[in-house]
């Protein structure tokens, strides 16, 4: 009797196991199939024409620069703007808790500047948020935010510009990253990772007639848009929320491909892993608001801001990668001992949705980044960033800190 009930515990036990182990696959192919879909429609959609080199009648614009100690860099995006204004344009720098002559480098290459200097809060969102303020008294029609160690590709400004008067939307220029001539292979990884998410992901959104993520640089908005939400914030990802806070609002933004501003990864192994943990931990953070923001986005029946909540749902594809490939070979041993078939079937599912997902990016966006006995590494790129996940657990950053320049 006593072996008999051994044997129906051990059973039942199993039953659990089973069910908890095909609950967790499923759990993890919806970011991957959300992952699939996103780069389906980006790899298909044609590519975005570059308008003509020529200037065009528009609305002005003032352009809201933040900065903090870049006074290596600003003098050059600086230049860079100036054949892209228009005489009734502006160009605001915000020297933001600044420690070296960034404020006046900028004055000198024809900025108008404003300091500011609050050591208890710091953050691109502070200084965003006080540029806004100084526009306040003369409003423009469109305020677009740059980053100061950007460069705009020319007509980019015409573009977002017109794009954000017709659409009266906030609008996002395609966000990229150029990597240093020397830059080694995780460099090299990671620029192909920034193609995935900033590139064919965000096209595929745009494809399917969804809102993107805001990127921190090259964002045009209305002034009533930028005008009406709350802009002060130390977060890491003040873009991110920014987006989420316009599209709850009904201002989802809008993805402009055929605009284009670029940056350039740190050569330095101090500056790309501190960028890299800023914006991973940032977006964890964010991805763990993800399922409450789409229970709120159906209760509100805010499909743009469900989307949205969708797309956040997925992790960064490093850790992605790792997870999959972990829960797919414990799904094995689990098969091996228990013959339950159907968690091994979700996750091998999910590891050829993946790599189909990577594969398709390469083919169509990927090739001039990183060649394919390179991409070969990426597990080797994923494992190295184990030590920036295990930090998320016990020491994530919550707090902005600037990545060192070279």
């Amino acid at each position: 009797m006593d072996a008999a009930n051994d044997l129906n515990s051990v059973k039942a036990l199993i039953t659990i196991l089973r069910i908890l182990f095909a609950a967790t696959a499923v759990l993890l192919l919806v970011p991957v199939a959300i992952l699939f879909t996103e780069v389906l429609a980006g790899v298909t959609a044609r590519r975005a024409i570059v308008s003509p080199r020529r200037r065009r009648e528009r609305s002005p614009v003032a352009v809201l620069m933040p900065a903090h100690d870049e006074a290596l860099v600003i003098a050059g995006t600086l230049d860079s703007l100036r054949a892209e204004l228009h005489g009734s344009d502006r160009v605001l720098v915000v020297a933001d808790n600044c420690s070296d002559d960034t404020a006046a480098v900028a004055a000198r290459h024809g900025a108008e500047v404003i300091e500011r200097i609050d050591s208890a809060r710091r953050g691109k969102g502070y200084a965003i948020d006080f540029g806004v303020r100084h526009f306040a008294a003369h409003p423009p029609e469109v305020v677009l935010v740059i980053d100061a160690d950007c460069r705009i590709e020319a007509g980019s400004i015409d573009l977002l510009v017109e794009s954000c008067v017709l659409s009266g939307r906030p609008v996002q220029a395609l966000y990229l990253m150029d990597t240093p001539p020397a830059a080694g292979i995780m460099t090299r990884i990671a620029a192909f990772a920034w193609v995935v998410k900033n590139v064919v992901r965000a096209t595929g959104m745009h494809r399917l007639r969804l809102p993107c993520q805001l990127m921190g640089t090259g964002m045009a908005f209305p002034w009533r848009c930028i005008s009406s939400v709350e802009l002060a914030t130390g977060d890491i990802v003040e873009d991110v929320r920014l987006g989420i806070a316009l599209t709850r609002a009904a201002m989802p933004p809008l993805f402009c491909p055929a605009a284009r501003v670029t940056s350039i990864f740190p050569t330095s192994s101090e500056g790309f892993r501190s960028q890299r943990t800023r914006w991973e931990h940032g977006h964890l953070n964010i991805a763990l608001t993800a399922p409450a923001l789409l229970v709120e986005a159906i209760a509100a029946r805010n499909m743009a801001l469900a989307a949205l909540a969708l797309d956040l749902c997925v992790p960064p594809l490093a850790l992605l990668l790792l997870v999959v490939a972990a829960f797919w070979a414990v799904s094995v041993v689990f098969y091996v001992l228990t013959r339950a078939a159907l968690p091994l079937g979700l996750t091998t599912a999910a590891v050829v949705l993946l790599a189909l997902s990577v594969l398709l990016a390469w083919l169509r966006y990927g090739r001039q980044v990183i060649s394919l006995r390179e991409l070969a590494l990426a597990g080797v790129y994923a494992v190295w960033k184990i030590p920036l996940y295990a930090r998320f657990l016990y020491s994530r950053q919550s707090r902005w800190v600037r990545s060192r320049r070279d």
